[in-house]
């Protein structure tokens, strides 16, 4: 794609390499110059010190065959600089999961050791997992994630790759888990007992305040999420501190060692039940790659994307690690247990008493609400560039693809893509027996996540394979794509193991349920494919035939007409 068109720009005193089938450089005056270079491309927002890939128009275009600015047209434009992309990381990964897993973890694994080692294999896993989606950002410096790097890759059957994601990123990509954290703790703040449909109810109000902050006022929600981001930093680093009094013996609590003695006695020897809590793990460090989902509203993406991830991941596994410790300091493993997803709130009231307790819970509410926004802002986007995509490709949506692929209504935020974000998000929290609903959707989410993981992984060994020429701005070492590679097929192939106690996390629910429901919405999107590609143009004879529309916020979406085929009688 000539728009995506680069040469490397050596620092002074580096040797720039000819590139096949383009001009040779001219030096003039100490500087290589180019043909290839255009006007545009010198004012191009791209162009950061690092430079991006040479061309390859095979790779570097969308199934829509789009230019990469037709492709970032319309929105808010390049606004979000590495202070912003920090936070949207440190803001999603910080907010329901370290407040609220290490139960649900503890009882899947059994033991205190266990349970910090998951931990730390989660940072690990993370750690790797970064490092390929950087490789992949800085080769395609455009908004949309996973969907985009499976475009690249996986190019036949066409529009397959762009169906399958955006049926796993639509269907699941809901924020019903941190809306239940939120309403949980809220009432314990309140000093009112969880009923069945108290809970549903606040949490259904978070998920709908929070799509009207994003869709109607999308400035002010900006602003809200990177202030909640801090906010969240302050109480887990309270927590923290808190957590090193406590071990030093300065409180009230008689023994806050008791847990780290002995810590690996009762863990669990069932495969299902570690790979069970490490999808816990994983969706509590969620996040890593949330800049990549938004990178045509970042400033120098190559640049910030480099900067933002491994500082973002770092601030959060120090935090998640210490205040793991913290919890296991002030409580019993048996309390721990029975505490479900208010972990966080028994900590506050073993150290501080019940009074300080409901005050001190409010603030892990609005931590939950923190990233219920950061969640719902990248997903908003996410949802609107599968909309978009399936919007270009001609794939029927209700209303008309070019409501699902606007910025309506204010021009400058997705809500249609607030809108699909919202109805599972509703259905999530209405659907499962309270009881089990919040480990349910983190199972749920993980294991499609892993399957996309598995693919990702494979389409990386197959660039390094295929396109060894393209300049990669950044370089993943082979080893961390090895393990992580080896960790995404256990998760796939343990969670169908019988677990030790033989019902799961999630009973009455079978415990192999939610593999089922992920492979199910993965089949789904191939039959959605198989329809609009094959049996439908079969059974009416017809042929999709592309073009180009600008909508009034700049977005360009490809219309398909249906042209009738005419079948030659001989």
């Amino acid at each position: 794609m000539a728009s995506l068109s680069r040469f490397w720009r050596p620092r002074s005193g580096a040797t720039q390499e000819s590139v096949p089938g383009q001009p040779e450089p001219v030096e003039k005056d100490g500087l290589a110059t180019a043909q290839s270079f255009r006007d545009s491309e010198e004012k191009s927002s791209l162009k950061g010190d690092e430079g991006l890939a040479v061309e390859d128009a095979d790779l570097q275009t969308s199934p829509g065959e789009l230019t990469f600015e037709e492709d970032a047209a319309g929105g808010m434009g390049r606004h979000l600089g590495v202070f912003s992309c920090t936070l949207l990381i440190v803001g999603r990964i910080i907010g329901t999961g370290i407040f609220s897993t290490p139960s649900s973890i503890l009882g899947s694994v059994g033991s205190v050791g266990a349970s910090l080692m998951l931990w730390v294999l989660g940072f690990v896993l993370s750690f790797c997992g970064l490092f390929i989606w950087l490789e992949y950002g800085t080769l395609f410096p455009r908004s949309g994630g996973e969907k985009v790097y499976l475009e690249a890759v996986y190019k036949r059957p066409k529009y397959l790759a762009t169906v399958i994601f955006a049926a796993n990123a639509i269907l699941l990509g809901f924020t019903a888990s941190g809306c239940i954290v939120f309403a949980s703790n809220i009432l314990v703040a309140a000093g009112h007992t969880a009923g069945r449909w108290t809970e549903r109810g606040i949490a259904l109000g978070v998920i709908f305040f929070v799509t009207l902050l994003h869709g109607l006022t999308p400035r002010l929600g900006v602003l809200v999420m990177n202030g909640l981001s801090v906010f969240k930093i302050v109480i887990l680093v309270f927590v923290v501190i808190t957590g090193w009094v406590v071990l030093s013996g300065h409180t009230h609590i008689k023994d806050p060692h008791v847990n780290f003695r002995d810590a690996f006695a009762g863990s669990s020897h069932s495969s299902n039940d570690y790979a069970t809590a490490t999808f816990k793990v994983l969706n509590a460090y969620a996040g890593w790659s949330n800049v990549n989902y938004v990178l045509n509203n970042v400033k120098d993406p190559v640049r910030t994307l480099k900067i933002a991830g491994p500082l973002g991941l770092g601030i959060c596994a120090v935090l998640y690690l210490l205040a793991n410790v913290a919890y296991f300091a002030a409580a019993s493993k048996e309390q721990i247990l029975k505490s479900g997803v208010t972990v966080a709130s028994l900590f506050f009231g073993n150290v501080f008493g019940h009074k300080a307790q409901q005050a001190l819970t409010v603030f892990v509410a609005l931590s939950a609400l923190g990233n219920v926004i950061t969640i719902t802002f990248a997903a908003s986007r996410v949802n609107q560039g599968e909309l978009k995509e399936l919007a270009k490709e001609g794939i029927p949506l209700p209303f008309g693809s070019r409501f699902w692929a606007s910025n309506w209504p204010t021009g400058k935020s997705p809500l249609p893509g607030l809108i699909v974000h919202l109805i599972p998000s509703v259905i999530v929290i209405l659907a499962p027996p309270p009881s089990v609903a919040y480990p349910f959707i983190l199972d749920v989410e993980g294991y499609p996540q892993q399957i996309i993981n598995f693919f990702i992984v494979a389409g990386l060994f197959w660039l390094r394979w295929k396109k060894p020429h393209l300049h990669r701005p950044f370089k993943v070492w082979w080893p961390l794509v090895v393990f992580f590679l080896a960790a995404s097929v256990f998760l796939l192939v343990a969670p169908f193991l019988r677990p030790a106690n033989g019902v799961g996390d999630t009973p009455p629910l079978p415990y192999y349920l939610y593999c089922l429901v992920g492979i199910a919405i993965m089949v789904a999107g191939v039959l959605y494919w198989a329809g609009w590609r094959i049996l439908l143009p079969k059974v009416f004879g017809y042929e999709l035939v592309p073009r180009k529309e600008t909508l009034r916020d700049g977005t360009v979406i490809t219309l398909f007409s249906r042209k009738r085929v005419h079948k030659t009688v001989l």
